[in-house]
């Protein structure tokens, strides 16, 4: 559990990481470089949760190894799913971190919101719903991982 307390933004229990795959995590499929490694580091604080249409097909096979729970999504409405889940873990002690338009109700949801921006890009609807905005999942991981860097962004 991470338990920053931000001024005048409040106390962070967290508890969840939930995270996009597609263009969050990877690139065309593809894990980054490092992501692993930093997730199997997070998961030692936080439960770690993927959420993923899995538009390459590639998520189980590129999470092998990561301590995780993987979710496929199934038929229409990712969105809503995406949020319900939030939600089902208790909002206020999640993370969450995304990067599209189907990722924009989970952002909002979670006690903390974080849109990435990688060659995929990222909807303005997941930068408008973030309360942080990153170059990297590394980075975003490594905010959770290293919280006085939590606390220099978010602090007001």
């Amino acid at each position: 559990m991470i338990i920053p307390d931000i001024p005048e933004f409040g106390r962070l229990e967290l508890e969840h990481f939930v995270t996009d795959f597609s263009g969050t995590l990877s690139e065309d499929g593809r894990l980054l470089p490092g992501v692993k490694t930093r997730l199997n580091k997070l998961s030692r604080k936080l439960d770690i949760h993927v959420l993923t249409s899995d538009t390459f097909g590639r998520a189980k096979q590129e999470l092998d190894g990561v301590k995780c729970t993987l979710h496929i999504l199934d038929g229409k409405g990712h969105a809503v799913q995406k949020e319900k889940y939030v939600f089902s873990l208790g909002a206020n002690t999640v993370v969450a971190l995304g990067n599209g338009n189907n990722d924009v109700r989970m952002l909002r949801a979670a006690r903390l919101g974080i849109c990435v921006c990688l060659k995929e890009g990222s909807s303005t609807g997941a930068m408008s719903a973030a309360k942080i905005f990153v170059k990297s999942p590394i980075d975003a991981i490594d905010l959770l991982l290293c919280p006085k860097r939590l606390l220099a962004t978010m602090r007001i």
